[in-house]
């Protein structure tokens, strides 16, 4: 493992992320197989009753969804703690165009809370509210992005991976300082293999990372996983003041030497781009996270998530050509910002003019290329197809057009016209048995555009 020590400021890499309203709605999942839970409503077996936070055309309750279709978070709370501690959270990333649902279930103190019913509780309520989507009596029906994560805190950061062992229905799963459960969160870990972040404050005393955190994330099996450690940072910061969390931290943790507002920054700094590509594939925010998780302040880091390779892409006329290192597992064009259907290979031949680049995805992330702007020579040189040949010629020059209306200019390369001829058959034949040796230009035109190629006479 690799320790990334970080010591400078990580620039904004989205200028314009969009601002939702925060919507909320109640829904009590029902688990028919098991029983208890929290809440009423939802049928005989184990009521799950979630408070779910999502992007709304305007604030407030039952209200409709925002256009668009949105990507699940689903959040454990930790032990003794109550969903709405985790505001901060919910407004946070619903303005980013996320949904929260929020598992109210084992949040007592007597009897003390099932982590294992909370786990499966935390993985049914992401299930659930993924299958929402196609629920036509369901303010979600239609709006719900299918990509969905774990994330919990504490009690619920162990939970989380306990919901994401041989879960293959999430993208990643996070854990903000997760304790050891029982069931055990470490070695439930073994078995997760979606990428995984694991967040620690240095100062932690309720959940030391070396009992904690670090054995979680040690275990996790995850091809991509990363631990960030936050100097100076509390168990509790992660969430708003509550009582409960805080009495615990001010008996046990030490020499907390940030405030929350700061933690929860550093936080939101290197989770905002992680969750942009798992959740809303945004393939840029892949080589934002890899900056954040080397540069961001206050952190000292450690990923084995792989950088991705440079990606460019140059013209030939009209053809789009690409160079890749690693082993891309796929290639998408785009022009002018937009995807072109069906531009899928390494390289495009492109119909018209504006500015093109390349998104390349690889099993660990992707890339995007530098931009290539193709401009009206290059489209005139697509839609008027000419040729000369041969090239070098020493008495005959044969000129073929795509159109039958053109017209040929020879002259020298100082633009003495040698000859003039109009409206020349498509495959035309030039004499130029009297011409001097040297380079000379054919400027063919059709009325509207024209083209000019050179040609040497030997």
């Amino acid at each position: 493992m690799k320790l990334v020590f970080t010591f400078f400021f990580l620039l904004p890499i989205f200028c314009s992320i969009a601002q939702f309203q925060v919507g909320h709605t109640t829904i009590t999942f029902n688990d028919p197989a098991r029983t208890g839970g929290f809440g009423s409503g939802g049928g005989s077996g184990r009521q799950i009753q979630t408070e779910i936070y999502y992007p709304a055309i305007t604030a407030g309750d039952n209200v409709a969804l925002a256009s668009g279709q949105f990507p699940v978070i689903t959040f454990g709370h930790g032990f003794a703690m109550a969903w709405d501690a985790y505001s901060n959270i919910w407004q946070h990333y619903v303005a980013r165009g996320y949904i929260l649902a929020f598992p109210r279930t084992e949040g007592g103190l007597i009897p003390g809370p099932s982590h294992g019913d909370f786990g499966t509780d935390l993985k049914q309520v992401s299930d659930k509210m993924l299958a929402l989507n196609t629920n036509a009596s369901s303010i979600f029906n239609g709006k719900i992005l299918q990509k969905a994560a774990i994330i919990g805190h504490s009690m619920g950061g162990g939970a989380s991976f306990l919901a994401a062992a041989n879960n293959t229905n999430i993208e990643t799963v996070i854990g903000f300082a997760p304790a050891e459960t029982n069931p055990s969160a470490i070695d439930a870990a073994a078995n997760v293999s979606c990428p995984a972040l694991v967040f620690s404050g240095s100062a932690d005393g309720v959940t030391p990372p070396a009992n904690h955190h670090i054995p979680i994330y040690n275990s996790a099996s995850s091809i991509c996983k990363s631990f960030v450690s936050i100097t100076g940072g509390a168990h509790c910061y992660y969430a708003n003041t509550n009582f409960n969390c805080d009495f615990g931290e001010n008996t046990s943790s030490q020499n907390i030497s940030i405030t929350r507002a700061e933690q929860q920054t550093a936080t939101y700094g290197i989770l905002d781009p992680w969750l942009d590509f798992k959740l809303k594939g945004i393939c840029n925010a892949y080589s934002a996270f890899m900056l954040a998780i080397g540069s961001q302040p206050g952190t000292v880091n450690e990923t084995i998530c792989p950088s991705v390779p440079t990606v460019s892409i140059s013209a030939n006329g009209m053809t789009l050509n690409s160079t890749a290192g690693g082993t891309p597992v796929g290639y998408q064009w785009y022009l002018n910002g937009i995807a072109i259907n069906g531009a899928t290979s390494a390289t495009y031949q492109a119909t018209q003019n504006g500015v093109y680049y390349l998104e390349v995805t690889y099993d660990y992330g992707c890339a995007v290329s530098n931009n290539q702007t193709l401009g009206s020579s290059e489209l005139i040189e697509l839609q008027f197809q000419t040729k000369l040949f041969p090239n070098p010629a020493n008495e005959i020059l044969n000129i073929q057009s795509n159109d039958t209306k053109s017209s040929i200019v020879l002259s020298d390369l100082n633009g003495r016209k040698i000859l003039r001829s109009s409206e020349i058959s498509q495959s035309h034949t030039l004499d130029i048995s009297n011409l001097s040796k040297g380079i000379y230009q054919v400027e063919i035109s059709n009325g509207s555009n024209s083209i000019i190629k050179q040609f040497v006479k030997q």
